[in-house]
């Protein structure tokens, strides 16, 4: 109970990202609960089989750390530097609240996340990388414009997205080059990359 009333927290740690009808930013509870949808929805298009009994809580608690570390912004190199070391320390201290057979279970689920290497993992970040990349387009670049975010950056950021699914990352370079189009990302790369 001491953890259910502890995540809670969540509901206060906002994103860069705005919703769709772009009046507000979303936060980090918002953010999991439409990755979990979008898990169900887009699993035909992983890469690899996954379990969706894996993924739902993987995506789900990917993000509780950043009740202590607060929410890293992705294209935010200098908080970048520190956003390991932050999170894990959260880590400890949240996931620490649970019993051991949970809090191992979901520490576990969360490092896995955070290595990118299984196929659960890798199509639990395709849709960590790509809700912000729908959410920009229906913004209609809000969020990009404001920051000044360049094209490479949304590359480098997205450079695994395509383990997780190729199609979703193709459909993503679409929205990517037309708000490259539209002037809410700044063009700095000379060729799409695939």
């Amino acid at each position: 109970m001491d953890f259910i009333l502890e995540v809670d927290k969540i509901k206060n740690i906002f994103r860069q990202t705005y919703l769709t009808d772009g009046n507000r930013k979303e936060n980090d509870a918002e953010h999991s609960w439409h990755l979990a949808l979008m898990a169900i929805v887009l699993k035909e298009y992983a890469e690899e089989e996954v379990d969706l009994a894996r993924v739902l809580p993987m995506v789900l608690i990917h993000d509780i750390v950043e009740i202590d570390a607060g929410d890293t912004y992705a294209y935010d190199e200098m908080a970048a530097l520190t956003k390991a070391d932050r999170e894990t320390k959260a880590a400890r201290r949240i996931f620490g609240i649970l019993p051991e057979d949970q809090r191992e279970w979901m520490i576990g689920l969360w490092r896995e996340f955070e290595a990118y290497e299984t196929p659960d993992a890798k199509f639990a970040h395709m849709l960590d990388n790509s809700q912000p990349l729908l959410l920009n387009d229906a913004s209609e670049g809000k969020s990009w414009a404001e920051h000044h975010v360049k094209k490479s950056q949304i590359y480098k950021r997205n450079r695994k997205t395509k383990e997780g699914s190729l199609e979703v990352w193709e459909y993503m370079q679409e929205i990517i080059q037309k708000h490259v189009q539209l002037g809410n990302v700044v063009e700095d790369m000379e060729e799409k990359i695939k």
